[in-house]
């Protein structure tokens, strides 16, 4: 098994940095029921943020409206776009799509959602690609074959379709997919959901080298506290919709200030 150890300080970016998103007052409601409420978040350069809560919580609808997936009833969500910011909801559809399938990346907790199951490893890791007009047969297969080592899945396999892989090689090819087009934010919902202790701890492990090395931010949502720990530098805890509580790793796991984090921390509950 992966031995994996806590990075508890945020990345090394200044206090002062430009974010890389910036969410403002983040609504949604379906009909009468209020998936998240008023929510404020921001994203640094190589920052890895985790957001828990129980189910329920809006976790999963945050996640989604700060991806530019789906459209906040109210309020903001500015992604920086080189020098400028734009907003993800108010920006032309178009350019809303070009981003979320260059600059975005959106990793699924259902693997069948993020990937074509019946297309081989290397046309799903290459889909972005071709999406932007890459046609060169050999610019593609190298980019496959690029990606395909990055995340450790066994070259041999490039030509496999997905339903004959495991889950753990599912969430990896998934990752894959989205780096293909060198994105500087991935949104990961429950990634590791499903997967026993030693194939999770492998995934954390390639997440954090990942991270580390291309400089990505990461937002990701999970039922765990233990890999909220392992892999993130702050977090984010919802509560009927809201962040009740929000801060450095550490700070928050231990010395938790609102009521409902001191229950999830005492308890250890995988909500």
């Amino acid at each position: 098994m992966t031995t994996l150890t806590h990075e508890a300080t945020r990345p090394q970016t200044s206090m002062d940095e430009t974010p890389l998103l910036r969410a403002r007052g983040i609504t949604r409601r379906y009909g009468t029921r209020v998936g998240c409420a008023d929510v404020h978040v921001d994203v640094f350069p190589g920052e890895v943020v985790a957001v828990v809560g129980e189910s329920g919580s809006g976790k999963t609808t945050l996640l989604r409206c700060l991806a530019g997936l789906l459209p906040p009833t109210e309020g903001t969500v500015l992604f920086r776009n080189g020098k400028d910011f734009v907003d993800l909801h108010s920006i032309d559809a178009s350019v809303r799509r070009r981003l979320l399938r260059t600059a975005i990346g959106f990793v699924f907790q259902r693997p069948e959602e993020g990937l074509r199951m019946h297309v081989s490893a290397g046309g799903n890791i290459c889909e972005r690609l071709l999406a932007e007009g890459e046609r060169r047969l050999r610019r593609l297969r190298e980019v496959s074959s690029f990606w395909m080592e990055r995340v450790e899945l066994d070259l041999e396999r490039l030509d496999d379709l997905p339903v004959t892989y495991s889950g753990g090689m599912l969430q990896r090819l998934q990752i894959a997919k989205n780096l293909a087009t060198n994105p500087r934010i991935i949104f990961m919902d429950e990634p590791t959901s499903g997967l026993d202790v030693s194939v999770q701890a492998r995934f954390l492990d390639l997440m954090r080298r990942l991270v580390r090395e291309l400089g990505l931010s990461v937002v990701m949502v999970t039922h765990d506290l233990a890999v909220a720990r392992l892999l993130a530098h702050r977090l984010l805890v919802m509560f009927h919709g809201r962040v009740v509580e929000h801060g450095l790793m550490d700070r928050v796991l231990d010395d938790p200030q609102h009521p409902y984090t001191q229950l999830l921390v005492s308890s250890r509950l995988t909500v």
